[in-house]
């Protein structure tokens, strides 16, 4: 007669831990958008160049996105906690530097160390929910708040920011990140147990190599080829970072030891949550940035009032948190993934209609907030219950690359995108390279009339690449409800990850 093993319930210093957890991912997910507001009183102090201000913005989650799968498959080898506390000594000490830079360069490479910091920490915060938490009921409930953590620090950032720059000067936002390093130094110890993957075998330096490389490459291509046109260069990296990735996955099968098991990329449920993750929050990230210029350049608010603004698009995150935990009991979880995309499609496009007043923006904020909310749930629940509990790391790591790929593409693709657009259409009198803070004080030289077509230029930039998040969005909430029609999340869990094993 076999006994069947209940799995061991949580308590107090689980909790407690999970706490601490939850406080490294809102700073890790927060600092993606958490520069937005300040841009206006960076660019006064430090003088970039608008090519140095995209990458001030965007090499953060690059190097993030990059290296989250490297340091997650570390973190399963040489143990979690110990990755986690050496992450974040360097995601401290690198903000505060950036706190304080002199200059563009010093910040972009400050922002770079920010990232590398935020990647050695991050995959491990997930992965050790996995081994805190073995109670189905409960991991459920302690990945829900990880994934509020994530979601609404993607938002919160922007924020916490305009707060900040309401009272004090544009560093200030880089410098709170000093808390969440302290709290992981000092209590991490305490309430987070060591784990690793006691069947890890050696790290493979090039796959190592080849995952970094077709991450950045195909990130870097995207970016050239929006700034810069259809040329060579852009093309090209795109085509190399193909080509690694494509190296990647070849070695990967040969490998006793792989990387990442691309078996979990079998399962229809890991693959689909994957790409759900990332096409979320590609979205939310465009929209969350174009909402920024938008309401301090176009409407002339403030940086702390902008920030108010958009606070109930953090409140939507929430309620779509909760209101997928509870959908989540009655449907499956393609039905409630794809809705969630559906209603971040519907809130792009209610924001493309900004221009008809400042309620649609708002509007459109919180209803795409309430379908990251929803998505971030189940995506992630869907991706954990899919993967063997040794391959945690690798498997959040995973996870988590979509995410923070899908923001900094987001940043990088569709503010890329607007802005093309706006010079597109700016009058003949404003020179068309120029950014939307140029345009608008060179237009003061030249009449109301000027200064009112340079605004209508970036509104409808803006609608145009609202109207394409909208369509991709809706054609990622059909393949969710079709690939996922048949998959129920405890089946899921029981049978697919057992087949992974």
């Amino acid at each position: 007669m076999s006994v069947v093993q209940v799995p061991p319930v949580a308590g107090r210093r689980e909790w407690a831990g999970l706490a601490v957890l939850v406080a490294a991912c809102v700073f890790v997910s927060m600092d993606i958008s958490v520069l937005f507001y300040a841009v206006p009183a960076l660019s006064q102090d430090l003088a970039p160049s608008s090519t140095q201000v995209l990458w001030i913005l965007d090499v953060y989650g690059f190097l993030l996105a990059g290296l989250l799968i490297t340091m997650g498959v570390l973190g399963d080898r040489f143990g979690r906690r110990r990755m986690l506390m050496a992450g974040a000594a360097l995601f401290g000490s690198a903000s505060a530097a950036a706190a304080y830079s002199g200059s563009p360069g010093i910040l972009i490479v400050c922002r770079a160390l920010m990232g590398v910091g935020a990647a050695m920490l991050a995959p491990s915060t997930l992965a050790l929910i996995s081994t805190m938490f073995r109670d189905r009921t409960q991991r459920r409930t302690a990945i829900g708040l990880w994934s509020a953590a994530f979601a609404a620090g993607s938002v919160l950032g922007p924020v916490l920011g305009g707060i900040l720059l309401g009272h004090f000067w544009w560093g200030s936002v880089l410098l709170v990140n000093l808390a969440v390093a302290v709290l992981l130094l000092g209590a991490g110890p305490v309430l987070l147990p060591e784990a690793k993957d006691p069947a890890a075998g050696r790290t493979d330096l090039l796959s190592v190599a080849l995952s970094t490389a077709a991450v950045l490459l195909v990130v870097y291509g995207a970016k050239l080829t929006a700034l810069d046109g259809v040329g060579l260069a852009g093309p090209a990296a795109c085509l190399l970072g193909a080509a690694a990735a494509t190296a990647f996955v070849v070695r990967q099968l040969r490998l006793t030891h792989p990387l990442i098991d691309i078996a979990l990329f079998r399962s229809r449920a890991f693959s689909t949550g994957i790409l759900a993750n990332g096409i979320i929050q590609f979205a939310l990230m465009g929209l969350t940035l174009l909402a920024a210029s938008y309401l301090q350049n176009i409407l002339g608010l403030t940086a702390l009032a902008a920030a108010l603004w958009m606070v109930p698009s953090v409140a939507g995150v929430l309620a779509g948190l909760t209101l997928a935990g509870r959908l989540a009991l009655r449907l499956r979880p393609g039905t409630v993934v794809g809705l969630g995309l559906a209603t971040a499609a519907a809130g792009c496009l209610t924001a493309s209609a900004a221009g008809e007043g400042l309620g649609r923006l708002v509007a459109g904020a919180t209803l795409t907030g309430i379908g990251v909310g929803a998505v971030a749930l189940l995506a992630t629940d869907i991706v954990l219950a899919a993967a063997p509990p040794e391959r945690a790391g690798a498997a959040s790591a995973v996870a988590e690359t979509s995410t923070e790929l899908g923001a900094a593409l987001g940043i990088a693709s569709l503010g890329t995108m607007s802005a093309v657009l706006f010079s597109a259409r700016l009058p003949d009198e404003i020179p068309a390279a120029s950014t939307l803070t140029e345009a608008l004080h060179e237009a003061q030289f030249h009449g109301a009339a000027v200064t009112a077509a340079v605004r209508g230029a970036f509104t409808s930039g803006l609608q145009l690449t609202l109207l394409t998040a909208a369509l991709l969005l809706l054609g990622a909430a059909t393949a969710a409800f079709f690939v996922l029609r048949n998959v129920r999340l405890g089946e899921t869990e029981n049978s697919e990850a057992d087949q992974l094993t």
